[in-house]
């Protein structure tokens, strides 16, 4: 199970990092059913497995927090095998109620900070920063949004799609590119977020030009998403360079082509990011 999960993971290209990291967590349960000899072999291997998971996607800081969670709720607190696999199954349960739970509460304080009559831009796809829309819009808020393909994916047009299915939204679909044209005409950025590392927020690459963008154009820009990606230490984001095949079909002579997957933004550019805990301010 654990070995099946990690090859998924390298697989779940268009996943969100919390369903990275709720399946990451789940496929722990698998020692359970494993013989252990004693608490020390047991320790080993679940640091072994949760080692391999990580870097089954080292680009997701809430993967990274989920495995951490479990291990320092298990190492050196039992003194039996049996206990040991209890303290497991028990921070499983915790870290998935924790990453799950953190995203609607994310979302919930995200909603009350649209107003009726706002514009905002978008740019790739987060279900957290969706979320928060519906709740808003359900609240009766009519909003305008203009939404970014993210090229070379194209995640922007499943946004698009999603939004234009939630009454009172009016969302409008453009290329990358034009950001600096529609962003004089929005009260705000809107985005989620693959992790935030210290100082620096990792997101859809494409983020930190129109982020860039705005605040040269005094456009506050807000992040949305869960606590869970916001790490302090011990976490080295590693971004993930994409197949040459999502920038151009036909391989392109004496041409070398670049697809990273992610862009890095200073915070000191964004204005406010809204977690489950609440909102922090930059």
């Amino acid at each position: 199970m654990i070995d099946d999960t990690i090859e998924e993971i390298r697989e779940m290209q268009t996943h969100s990092s919390s369903v990275v990291a709720v399946k990451a967590t789940r496929a722990l349960t698998e020692l359970l059913d494993r013989d252990h000899a004693t608490v020390e072999e047991y320790e080993r291997d679940l640091e072994r497995n949760v080692g391999a998971l990580k870097r089954a996607n080292p680009s997701h800081a809430s993967l990274y927090n989920a495995m951490e969670g479990v291990l320092t709720r298990v190492t050196g607190e039992a003194s039996t095998v049996d206990e040991a696999k209890e303290l497991t199954e028990s921070a499983v349960e915790r870290v998935v109620e924790d990453i799950e739970n953190g995203k609607s509460r994310a979302a919930a304080n995200a909603a009350k900070t649209f107003k009726d009559g706002e514009t905002f831009l978008t740019h790739d796809y987060s279900s957290t920063v969706l979320e928060a829309v519906e709740i808003a819009a359900a609240d009766g808020n009519h909003m305008t949004t203009y939404v970014t393909e993210a090229r070379p994916r194209y995640l922007g047009r499943k946004t698009a799609r999603t939004l234009s299915g939630i009454d009172r939204i009016e969302p409008h679909l453009i290329v990358d590119g034009a950001a600096g044209i529609f962003l004089e005409e929005c009260d705000r950025v809107v985005v989620g977020m693959d992790c935030i590392v210290e100082d620096t927020l990792y997101n859809r690459v494409g983020t930190f030009p129109i982020v860039a963008t705005a605040a040269q154009l005094d456009i506050p820009v807000t992040v949305v998403g869960s606590g869970a990606k916001i790490v302090d230490d011990g976490f080295i984001f590693e971004n993930e360079i994409r197949s040459t095949a999502e920038v151009s079909l036909e391989p392109v002579e004496d041409v070398l082509i670049e697809n990273p997957a992610y862009d890095a933004t200073p915070t000191e550019l964004v204005d406010e990011v809204i977690t489950d805990e609440g909102v922090r301010t930059f």
